[in-house]
């Protein structure tokens, strides 16, 4: 029995607050190490977001080989017992790879907390400075393919009707007029909506209460297989956890993302 039972993915600050000294949880923090040290939610373990990618070009944002996966959740304290809380300071892109990941490593106890650090210090809660003692446990992962597109899974997809490729990226990378890749555009078919713009900045930056409207208002509905993308999987990390939370059954993420698709010369681009 956890304390965390019966909460949804996406939690509020104050259910966190109420359950911090729960001793199932595994509290992370994938802020910068700077906001770290500045203040961070008390118990929270500080984890290095460059090592939730491969971080290789020309895909940087591909998942980590097994090894690295391995040692990341070793030195975290991996548990299979665990309850894990995680959270950042840019509103979840982070924070939501990170869920991702324990998708991938099959982990079902986990939360992403809404709005992140900006809401916990928006509804008044404390920080603390104190860094926590981690013991490192031994780790061997067995990995799923399901939670992840690849980029020839996405190509053999494209113009199925029930799929919807959800771009986050920014409207000029969507039309190319700004290139981060040696080709410019978008997937065909894909719907822009910038993750930005899915968070409410008057409740700081929690997911906006209107989301499932605007989503199913834009063809990114519950009955299509939704593959969520930006330039490496970390902005399209919110998006992630947003289809995910609204209950929306078939959920990927393209990890490749337009870093691997715009340097590809055989992936076929819209403008």
């Amino acid at each position: 029995m956890s304390a965390f039972d019966n909460l949804p993915l996406v939690i509020e600050p104050a259910e966190l607050a109420a359950r911090l000294n729960a001793d199932d949880l595994i509290l992370l923090d994938l802020s910068s190490a700077a906001r770290y040290a500045d203040g961070h939610i008390a118990g929270a373990r500080w984890v290095d977001a460059k090592r939730t990618q491969r971080g290789q070009p020309p895909a940087p944002g591909l998942l980590p080989e097994p090894a690295q996966l391995e040692a990341l959740f070793a030195d975290i304290g991996h548990r299979a017992d665990a309850t894990y809380v995680v959270y950042d300071d840019e509103g979840g892109p982070w924070a939501g790879r990170f869920i991702w990941l324990l998708d991938v490593i099959g982990h079902p106890r986990h939360h992403f907390l809404n709005g992140g650090l900006q809401a916990w210090v928006a509804d008044g809660l404390e920080l603390s400075q104190a860094e926590p003692a981690v013991t490192r446990t031994e780790v061997s992962l067995t990995l799923s393919d399901t939670p992840t597109a690849t980029c020839d899974y996405l190509q053999a997809r494209l113009g199925d009707d029930d799929l919807a490729i959800w771009d986050v990226r920014s409207a000029d990378e969507y039309t190319g007029a700004k290139l981060n890749s040696a080709r410019g555009g978008h997937i065909p078919g894909a719907v822009h909506f910038e993750w930005t713009a899915a968070m409410d900045p008057q409740r700081g930056m929690r997911i906006r209460s209107d989301i499932d409207d605007i989503l199913q208002g834009l063809g990114i509905t519950p009955d299509k297989e939704v593959i969520t993308h930006c330039q490496t999987h970390r902005r399209s990390g919110l998006s992630y956890v947003v289809a995910k939370a609204l209950g929306y059954p078939r959920v990927k993420a393209y990890a490749g993302s337009w870093s691997e698709w715009g340097n590809r010369p055989d992936t076929p681009i819209e403008r």
